[in-house]
């Protein structure tokens, strides 16, 4: 049996060789290697921010608290009273809505009144969740803005 001259043999059928299927997968891993190493510092970048702007809109929360009730909150009480309408106040509701938010690595924030670097400090322990470090793991409160 003899093969038409206008059939491809086996040979010339479509696919893809070993070589070629390498060189796409050192590409997209090129590609890859690209996109993780600029996208990484926008998430941590994203994280600090996130945590500046709860950190700036909880300081709002606790200047409204003392603007009603004459007094910050003190260290025991935390910023928990931040959740609760004042007793025999104006206000009706709570200063925040919908729950305390924790820091963006899971952790919840601290609350010293009266502060050490201000009248309150308001802060994230960073991203190792201890006091001081740098990078990432330096804290991050109220008094960063001064």
């Amino acid at each position: 049996m003899s093969q038409r001259p206008d059939t491809p043999s086996r040979d010339q059928q479509a696919g893809f060789s070993l070589l070629e299927l390498m060189v796409v997968i050192v590409i997209l891993g090129i590609l890859a290697t690209i996109v993780v190493i600029n996208v990484l510092p926008a998430q941590d970048q994203a994280s600090v921010t996130k945590a500046q702007t709860d950190i700036s809109r909880l300081s709002t929360a606790l200047e409204l608290y003392r603007a009603e009730t004459r007094r910050y909150p003190s260290t025991e009480d935390g910023i928990e009273v931040l959740m609760l309408a004042p007793e025999g106040g104006v206000r009706t509701e709570p200063f925040i809505r919908g729950g305390l938010p924790d820091d963006p690595w899971g952790n919840p924030y601290q609350y010293l009144y009266p502060g050490e670097r201000g009248v309150f400090d308001l802060y994230s322990l960073g991203a190792d969740g201890r006091l001081g470090g740098e990078g990432l793991n330096a804290d991050i409160g109220n008094w960063d803005g001064e």
